[in-house]
């Protein structure tokens, strides 16, 4: 097992630090779909052009493939990722990655995001 030099646990502070600084904290509703008729419903807790967190009592599997369609507070009609892979899960929360997001959406997202930080 190998420690980590000061530096290279500082290098890790500021990834963390700027992954942070690109999400927002939000709280809306979000729809997943995945095959098989597989759906569930979640809570966001945060959000960035590329991916968001969640909370959900339904289970779902690190590289399990899902839509997502999220009722964001900017519109009355849901933002829809064409796919999205999730890539952590911690209890009842699990990390989604947009994988496919159409440009007019991810603009969107950018919007809000943009507008939040003011």
């Amino acid at each position: 097992m190998t420690s980590k030099t000061s530096r290279e646990l500082s290098q890790t502070d500021e990834n963390q630090q700027d992954r942070r600084g690109r999400r927002i904290a939000l709280s809306c509703r979000l729809f997943f779909f995945g095959d098989d008729d597989f759906e569930g419903e979640a809570k966001v807790l945060d959000v960035s052009t590329n991916g968001c967190s969640v909370e959900s009592s339904i289970d779902v599997t690190v590289g399990m493939i899902l839509k997502l369609s999220l009722f964001l507070p900017d519109f009355k009609w849901p933002l829809r990722v064409d796919q999205a892979i999730v890539r952590w899960i911690d209890g009842k929360q699990f990390g989604l990655e947009f994988t496919s997001i159409r440009l007019a959406q991810r603009e969107r997202l950018r919007g809000l995001i943009m507008k939040a930080r003011l």
